[in-house]
């Protein structure tokens, strides 16, 4: 496996329906990674296993990443991209369109996510993602994002953990009815704690821990994306950018590939 190298510091920074129009080739993204050139404007003294241990790396956007060069940031590592589709039950993002395409045209995998809205009943969410994100052959799995929204101009409710659960699990179902793929979960450590989404049934996990390796933050959970830096500096984004990580090597990648996407 080549060597991954992350510059952590400024200094190194500085140097609904199946869409059947797809073609084969339109479906057969490469699984190959990129070497990672990744800065940080905020990097953190990493004790344990770092970031850079792990070989694949990649990025998540939505509508405050207006300037968004993909050929440059897939040739310096974002070998994959989570791009923000939908919210609740009527909001859709304004940059997902452009971002699912573009992503695209550069060889990047990428996967749709919907963010939680906690004052609308979870089937409802489900189908406004369903209306809003095709099904398309090499697509990454769906993913649900669950947060608590304390500074949400709409809800600000905390929904207690069995509610939310019962709720979160007819989402993943209905969207896996449709896509053919149970949806990973996106979770903070405050919401993991607080309503025990470990509980979750069947539950793929990406996890926000940038303070700390997941093994560490989240004892006993295993996990398939780790989001490490919301302060990263990648080529070909403009401004402070997320950086992820996926937990295994290169033909890790490939097979996880191999089973996930259809």
């Amino acid at each position: 496996m080549r060597h991954i190298m992350i510059a952590l510091t400024l200094l190194l920074a500085a140097c609904g329906g199946r869409n059947t129009d797809l073609t084969r080739s339109d479906a057969q993204v490469s699984a190959n990674v990129s070497d990672v050139r990744f800065g940080d404007a905020k990097p953190h003294a990493w004790t344990g296993r770092a970031p850079d241990r792990y070989a694949v790396h990649g990025t998540d956007a939505a509508r405050f990443q207006t300037s968004l060069d993909w050929a440059t940031a897939r040739a310096n590592g974002v070998s994959f991209a989570f791009i923000k589709a939908t919210e609740g039950g009527d909001l859709v993002d304004p940059m997902f369109k452009a971002h699912w395409a573009a992503a695209r045209a550069a060889g990047v995998r990428r996967g749709a996510y919907h963010f939680w809205y906690h004052c609308r009943p979870g089937i409802e969410q489900a189908r406004w993602f369903i209306r809003n994100v095709p099904r398309g052959a090499g697509d990454l799995p769906p993913v649900l994002d669950i947060e608590w929204t304390p500074t949400s101009p709409t809800c600000t409710r905390r929904t207690p953990g069995p509610e939310l659960r019962r709720e979160t699990e007819a989402f993943m179902d209905a969207i896996e009815r449709h896509y053919g793929q149970r949806p990973i979960v996106y979770v903070s450590p405050d919401i993991y704690r607080d309503a025990e989404l470990w509980r979750l049934r069947g539950a793929e996990f990406w996890l926000r821990s940038v303070a700390g390796h997941p093994d560490e933050v989240y004892p006993g959970q295993a996990w398939t994306f780790w989001q490490y830096s919301s302060t990263a500096i990648i080529p070909g984004i403009t401004g402070a950018a997320d950086a992820n990580a996926f937990a295994g090597s290169e033909a890790d990648w490939a097979a996880w590939l191999a089973r996930r996407v259809q």
